[in-house]
């Protein structure tokens, strides 16, 4: 299920994510989104509505402070040796961290921090891709795909001939990816870290 996508742009990360839930051959239109705030973060998941949930109202890391001090946060780091660590605490204690044959897994989503877009794969690994896009869920190669078409021109828009914004090119590629993926579906929703939160929501 699911396509979630993340553009940054202009210091700012934004995510998109759609509202399928999908079971087997059965689908809901969920009305809790799957792209939100969480302080500085924007966050968007794929994987399980249950992980989302407790990514979105258990999981408090703790927040680096930019603002305070600028100069000592390396996002990718913090990631790795802080972000990861509790959430791998906050999974087990939600009961969603699995153990398998001594390996652990969770789920993937997208995060976006400090004006950079990050991937949470499901084994924990913290991925930066060097596209300034990413995206997750069944709908991903789709929506990859459509955001390097897009991204590779002048994003315009062919009716009117005016510049799209990110929101649109974000909508555009979960568009697509709904045209061909049974498993995503609107209404689309949209976070910026323009709009961040400090604390939890």
């Amino acid at each position: 299920m699911t396509c979630i996508v993340g553009l940054v742009n202009n210091g700012h990360v934004h995510l998109a994510g759609d509202s399928a839930g999908v079971a087997d051959h059965e689908l809901r239109t969920r009305r809790d989104p799957k792209v939100f705030h969480l302080g500085p973060f924007v966050i968007g998941f794929t994987s399980s509505f249950r992980m989302g949930q407790i990514l979105r109202y258990n999981f408090a890391p703790e927040f680096p402070s930019v603002e305070a001090d600028p100069g000592h946060i390396e996002p990718f780091a913090y990631m790795v040796q802080t972000f990861i660590p509790a959430l791998r605490e906050t999974l087990e204690q939600g009961g969603y961290r699995k153990r398998e044959n001594e390996v652990e897994s969770g789920g993937t989503f997208l995060v976006g921090f400090h004006g950079r877009l990050f991937k949470v794969h499901s084994d924990f690994q913290v991925e930066e891709a060097l596209d300034p896009f990413n995206a997750c869920g069944c709908g991903e190669p789709y929506a990859m795909g459509a955001l390097a078409a897009v991204l590779a021109g002048s994003p315009t828009d062919a009716k009117t001939g005016k510049p799209l914004t990110v929101e649109d090119i974000l909508i555009t590629a979960l568009n697509i990816a709904q045209r061909y993926s049974a498993g995503v579906r609107g209404p689309f929703t949209h976070v910026t870290t323009m709009e961040e939160q400090h604390g939890n929501p």
